[in-house]
């Protein structure tokens, strides 16, 4: 009995080893489908991956093209608008000198400096005598076959200082500005759709279609880049008050920023956000936000003169486009493919 038991529990070990062997050749040929599978996606993956690099940098090459397309159209109008108001000493000093204007070949704007008095949202005469000459050839240019139809905004933008002629807060200087910069645009967009010249009148819809006035208070100052100014454009409490940064540290960065623009090179210019860079990069300033970093540093360094203004820009239809081309450039780049 005893043996037949041993002989069961050995037919019976038997039984179980097979059947666990069973099972690890089983798990083994699964293991072994896997490993091919994973070696059969992992070729088409680099396959796939190859088509999608190749792709992707011919869609780059068709992105610099369009790029290039439309920064040559950009130059273009630039060179026309500066051959128009600048190309000789003639035009030159009755743009700059007579009209105190200013072109930025950057942005394509125009800028009229202090066109209008202080607090007023009226039309001065001189400036009506100003626009009469400037817009019809400024239209001209803008409707030509080369770009008419690549225009889809002229801005006339109403710009202000950062204070207002009495003493109220921060906040309400800005919001009154507000209304006098929309005022002042508006009151300029009026005034050139009734100019009765030839560039003007026959264009008069498609202008309509394009021409807005926009009123942006002290949202955009001009920075006086005088290195030897010792007195900020307002004062460390007005500015702490519109920023949140303590009176103490806006003191500090108006010293800090004076020793900057003594540093900086002769040969250089720098912008706002040049100073803002250098700034932050201190540790007593980096704690605090970008935005009022830059609000802080154009309040301090204003050119109040220049800061009220007008100005007519340009908006063509490939600015956006070349915004969203060129960040999407980049994330093609920051993902490791190749130019």
């Amino acid at each position: 009995m005893l043996g037949n038991w041993l002989g069961t529990q050995e037919h019976d070990t038997e039984e179980h080893w097979v059947s666990i062997s069973d099972v690890m050749a089983g798990l083994m040929v699964i293991f072994l489908f896997i490993a091919i599978s994973y070696m059969v996606n992992a070729n088409r993956h680099r396959a796939n991956a190859e088509r999608e690099s190749n792709r992707i940098q011919g869609l780059q090459m068709k992105i610099k093209d369009l790029l290039g397309a439309y920064k040559n159209l950009q130059a273009q109008l630039s060179d026309d608008l500066q051959e128009e108001f600048e190309g000789s000493p003639t035009k030159k000093r009755q743009f700059r000198t007579e009209w105190r204007g200013y072109l930025d070949i950057e942005t394509l704007s125009i800028r009229f400096k202090k066109p209008f008095k202080q607090g007023e949202a009226t039309v001065p005469n001189a400036f009506k005598s100003v626009l009469r000459d400037f817009f019809p050839r400024y239209v001209a240019i803008l409707t030509k076959d080369d770009y008419r139809n690549e225009i889809s905004e002229i801005r006339i933008e109403g710009h202000t200082s950062s204070e207002w002629f009495v003493k109220v807060t921060g906040n309400e200087a800005y919001i009154n500005n507000m209304e006098l910069s929309q005022d002042r645009a508006r009151n300029v967009l009026h005034y050139v759709l009734r100019i009765a010249r030839p560039a003007v009148t026959p264009n008069k819809e498609w202008l309509k279609k394009n021409l807005t006035a926009n009123g942006l208070s002290s949202s955009q100052l001009v920075l006086d880049l005088d290195r030897t100014r010792l007195l900020p454009a307002n004062s460390y409490d007005a500015v702490a008050k519109e920023t949140g940064i303590p009176e103490l540290e806006v003191e500090q960065l108006h010293s800090q920023i004076r020793r900057e623009m003594r540093d900086w090179q002769s040969s250089e210019k720098p912008t706002q956000l040049d100073i803002v860079n250098r700034v932050r990069a201190i540790q007593t300033f980096s704690n605090f936000k970008q935005e009022a970093l830059e609000r802080a540093v154009g309040l301090l360094m204003e050119n109040k003169t220049e800061s009220r203004r007008v100005e007519f820009r340009v908006v063509t239809k490939s600015e956006k486009l070349i915004e969203e081309i060129e960040q999407l450039m980049k994330r093609f780049n920051d993902s490791g493919v190749e130019n």
